[in-house]
């Protein structure tokens, strides 16, 4: 990494010889201004109001505008001769528990490098010491032309410089908290602490900017010609004013859902103890309509299950009626074969009868009224 500053750390009566490079970068996206007639690049020009001509950067000096408008020059020769003992020494002036600098302050990030091998043994020697305090170097130094307060610390085996604001440069917070009291319930704290347990921790490595890859995305389709289907546009928040249990609530099973973990047992309840401020769902007009028509049909289920607590005294009933319909049938057939064995019987005792006649009377033909006699039986009997 390309060095911006050269200098030395100053601490106490040490010297750390070092270099001063960038910590962070900027991937923003720059984009240029165009004509929109013909798309050519606008620049801008230094020109000068007096004599509306364009001047370089070598003609351009500083100067402090007065409150009057007047403009008076300072060169740096002038800069040069204030007393500056930072200009290239980063001057440690205190260590301080961490927690005592406030994040606001908080500027751009370096690394601070040791410059040559001599540096190498005074450099651990502060970062080491550093380590086992658990404290941060409160220090000054100048960079650009103007004297900066920064802070040391450790990131890995890297000494690192945070440059501060001066604590004049902080703002105070006048007129931005509400100005109405509100008053935050235990409930609703529970709900909150429950959210920030379910969102829990995450990996800082993980976090990307996702805008930056769109743009890079429509920069890349509209240079290959490709057209560029218009992306579903997002309510932007309004400041509703919505029921906060039931938001925290739902963000929570939001935050479950989100990472599959199921709701544990007993947290409907811890969630639910203000039960006046949480979410009633009514019951629906068409369900009460059932409920009330629902007697109207309670005689016939009464009747059904009168028939069917009836059912085995009806099934004893018809089993009796099966067995007398089964014995009168059995009856009839046994008299119909006592009535065909009867006629057969008599039949082939007339046949006797007639031929033992015949016999008797020297073979002759027996007279009509014989044939009469013995088929008489058979008419009955077909009967």
């Amino acid at each position: 990494m390309r060095s911006i500053w050269n200098g030395a750390i100053s601490f106490g009566l040490v010297s750390i010889p070092i270099k001063l490079v960038n910590a962070t970068e900027n991937h923003s996206i720059h984009f240029r201004q165009i004509h929109l007639a013909d798309g050519g690049r606008i620049r801008y020009r230094k020109v000068c109001e007096l004599d509306e001509e364009e001047v370089s950067g070598g003609e351009i000096g500083k100067a402090y505008e007065d409150a009057d408008g007047t403009m008076i020059p300072i060169t740096d020769e002038d800069l040069a001769q204030l007393p500056l003992p930072t200009a290239k020494t980063i001057e440690i002036v205190a260590f301080v528990p961490a927690d005592e600098i406030d994040p606001l302050q908080l500027d751009t990030a370096y690394y601070l490098s040791a410059n040559g091998v001599p540096a190498a043994k005074p450099y651990t020697l502060l970062r080491e010491a550093l380590k086992r305090s658990n404290k941060v170097a409160v220090a000054k130094f100048a960079l650009r032309g103007r004297e900066r307060l920064g802070m040391l610390r450790v990131v890995d085996d890297v000494i690192a410089m945070h440059g501060l604001l001066w604590p004049d440069e902080i703002r105070a917070p006048e007129g931005v908290a509400p100005e109405s009291d509100v008053t935050v319930r235990d409930a609703e704290l529970d709900l909150a602490d429950a959210l920030m347990d379910t969102l829990g921790e995450v990996d800082m490595d993980s976090l990307h900017d996702d805008y930056r890859e769109a743009v890079e995305e429509l920069i890349a389709a509209k240079a290959s010609g490709e057209a560029v289907e218009p992306s579903e546009s997002q309510e932007p928040g309004g400041g509703k004013v919505i029921d906060l249990i039931a938001a925290l609530e739902s963000s929570v099973r939001a935050a479950k859902e989100s990472r599959g973990e199921g709701q544990e047992d007993g947290e409907d309840e811890e969630a639910g103890a203000e039960g006046d401020m949480a979410e009633v769902h009514p019951i629906k007009k068409r369900a009460a309509k059932k409920t009330a028509a629902r007697p109207k049909s309670t005689p016939k289920e009464t009747g059904a299950k009168k028939s069917t607590a009836s059912g085995s005294s009806t099934a004893g009933k018809t089993t009796q009626a099966q067995r007398k319909t089964t014995s009168s049938s059995a009856k009839k057939a046994s008299g119909r074969s006592t009535t065909k064995s009867t006629a057969k019987s008599t039949a082939k005792s007339t046949a006797r009868t007639a031929t033992k006649s015949t016999a008797k009377s020297g073979g002759k033909t027996p007279a009509k009224g014989t044939k009469k006699t013995a088929s008489a039986p058979r008419k009955r009997a077909s009967a």
